[in-house]
């Protein structure tokens, strides 16, 4: 699949757990990571999405916050991968952060330069990639 979201991971669905209008749904990669994505009720029917069905979660780079030290503090967000930085690539206004997750997931977030360089993200440091359930997009064959 060809889409501008750099974050494209394959899947297994592994649970949903339904909501009123929203669905949670739980996709383990192929590290045994787990993804979770929260779409529509009715996403979920159009999309024939159930436990064994094999998704591609996708995850556009500005939506991920990297998290280079928690400080004590739990956050809100379901989706927390851990992973090391394997390249830091400034911008005239952005900073693109690699990393590699321990389940072997690349992925890429894009920061503000400020925020690159008040974290002091270099290559090699432990970072944690942080996105909300609602950021996460699914796709199936059609």
């Amino acid at each position: 699949m060809k889409t501008s979201a750099r974050n494209q991971f394959s899947g297994k669905v592994s649970e949903i757990i339904d909501g009123a209008v929203y669905a949670e749904v739980i996709v383990e990669l192929a590290g045994g990571e787990k993804v979770v994505a929260s779409i529509t009720k009715e996403s979920v029917k159009a999309l024939s999405v159930k436990p064994g069905s094999e998704v591609i979660t996708l995850i556009k780079a500005p939506q991920i916050v990297i998290v280079a030290d928690f400080g004590g503090y739990k956050i809100s967000a379901r989706n927390q991968l851990a992973g090391t930085i394997t390249e830091v690539k400034p911008g005239a206004v952005n900073t693109e952060i690699d990393l590699d997750t321990a389940g072997g997931q690349q992925i890429s977030a894009t920061v503000t330069n400020e925020s690159a360089s008040s974290l002091s993200l270099k290559k090699g440091q432990t970072v944690t990639a942080v996105f909300k359930a609602g950021a996460v997009l699914l796709a199936t064959k059609a």
